[in-house]
């Protein structure tokens, strides 16, 4: 049986191997990561899903801004990566990570602001994500506009930077 533990309870090499075998060495150049440059995944939004004492796949949440061209702060959380042992994708471990650390920041109450960058089809359809209030959005390199999704109450629509929340979450 799968189980999902915090990712804290799990060698972060182990999770670094899983993310290259996943993603690539050559995952720390993407945008993503830039959003997110010098932050520390939260703990309580990170996971890993352990089957049988083997990692199976993580997920992490990271604490990010929307710095508005009109002068308007916004904390977010930035959702991802989600890695599966790629002999265990398309099992659902993904999709269960994904829900999990969703229910988490509801319960942290830090829901109002999710983003991601990734599959609008996917994250559409599982979890309510879209590209409708991101389009004026700015990243720190370049990114596939309808990949930009966001959900929550507190979505900004405007024009503004994605990048590190410089405080701390209260």
């Amino acid at each position: 049986m799968i189980e999902y533990v915090p990712i804290a309870a799990i060698d972060p090499e182990q999770v670094e191997h899983l993310l290259d075998r996943a993603f690539g060495a050559d995952r720390h150049n993407r945008t993503a990561y830039r959003i997110r440059d010098g932050m520390a995944a939260i703990p309580e939004l990170s996971f890993a899903a352990v089957e049988d004492g083997a990692m199976l796949g993580t997920i992490q949440c990271w604490p990010i801004r929307f710095a508005g061209d009109d002068g308007v702060d916004v904390p977010m959380v930035q959702l991802g990566p989600v890695a599966v042992d790629p002999a265990r994708q398309q099992g659902g471990i993904g999709r269960a990570l994904t829900a999990h650390a969703l229910a988490a920041a509801e319960a942290a109450g830090l829901a109002d602001v999710i983003t991601l960058i990734g599959d609008p089809e996917y994250y559409q359809r599982f979890f309510g994500f879209d590209a409708s209030r991101t389009a004026a959005w700015r990243v720190p390199g370049p990114v596939e506009r309808h990949r930009l999704l966001a959900r929550g109450p507190k979505v900004p629509e405007g024009a503004g930077m994605l990048g590190p929340r410089i405080t701390a979450i209260a």
